[in-house]
């Protein structure tokens, strides 16, 4: 087997690079980060690899990353193959008690397992749980309601088992990461009767990150950011700024609920969070280890 060596200016440029990283690896160190993984990011294997190689090293350089996944396309392909129908409204799957065995079966088993198995392969040291282990998720079921658009009254309607977090109790992350391990959560939570419920990802991730007073929610995306009026990354938001461009349109679609997510957790106690585009190699890396970042970061102030 043969080696290739680095020439001197190689070696000189990755140099300069650690030296250049080195006093934000400082500022972080000790620090909560919590990132939601999924979209592209998710189903790409280039881009898995590196997001697992990415949580390694923020492990080993003394920050303490706390990773919640989704897994949309995985529950698709396996109620595809168990001839299982499925129905959305506004973006949430209606869940019903046989449905739900079968997410919970997909997210807290095959994929959350995926996941922790991608940062262990790094070299790090990734335990899988749901947001049922340790109580850590305590859900209760989503509300929504639709207006009928002549008559305009509004009924309820019945999601099944899709639900929201109404608490979360962090001490089995704060054990997990203070065994210098890194918690790999499923958005399942249990409700007060013990029934399971689906969460939205983004959602439980920023739920922990509030209740963890996390320094930053890095959420990954399949898009840069937030955009303006013209199509420009906007690199920084303050949460006033945030609520005028939702009010105001510039904030629309799909993007909504992401910036949503963001000031509830901010609000709930993250330092800040950044809505971040998942499908560039080392996104996380760049966000918290470069001058410039990468995405659109949300302040409370």
């Amino acid at each position: 087997m043969t080696s290739t060596r680095q020439t001197p200016s190689e070696a000189q440029e990755q140099a300069a690079l650690l030296a250049k990283a080195l006093p934000y690896l400082r500022r972080y160190a000790g620090d909560t980060i919590v990132v939601k993984y999924g979209g592209h990011a998710m189903g790409d294997d280039m881009l898995s690899g590196a997001f697992g190689h990415d949580i390694a090293l923020l492990k080993l350089v003394g920050v303490n990353p706390i990773v919640v996944h989704g897994g949309g396309p995985q529950i698709n392909a396996m109620l595809k193959k168990l001839d299982i129908a499925s129905t959305f409204v506004d973006g949430l799957r209606v869940t019903d008690a046989s449905m739900i065995d079968v997410i919970e079966m997909v997210l807290s088993g095959t994929v959350n397992k995926q996941v922790a198995s991608l940062i262990n392969r790094a070299g790090a040291l990734a335990v899988g749980i749901s947001g049922k282990d340790g109580g850590l998720l305590k859900a209760r079921k989503l509300q929504r309601s639709v207006r009928d658009p002549d008559s305009l009254i509004e009924r309820a309607l019945d999601l099944g088992f899709v639900g929201e977090p109404a608490s979360v109790d962090p001490r089995v992350l704060y054990a997990l990461s203070g065994s210098g391990l890194i918690p790999v959560i499923a958005p399942v939570g249990v409700g007060e009767h013990g029934e399971t419920y689906n969460i939205n990802a983004d959602t439980a991730a920023g739920a922990i990150a509030g209740a963890v007073h996390a320094t930053r929610l890095l959420m990954l995306t399949d898009v840069p950011g937030v955009l303006d009026e013209n199509g420009t990354l906007i690199p920084e938001l303050s949460a006033e700024d945030a609520r005028r461009g939702i009010e105001s349109g510039m904030i629309s679609g799909g993007m909504i609920p992401k910036v949503e997510t963001c000031l509830k957790a901010v609000e709930a106690g993250a330092s800040a969070a950044v809505i971040l585009d998942g499908r560039v190699p080392h996104a996380c890396l760049l966000e918290l280890f470069t001058e410039s970042g990468s995405g659109t970061l949300i302040r409370a102030s």
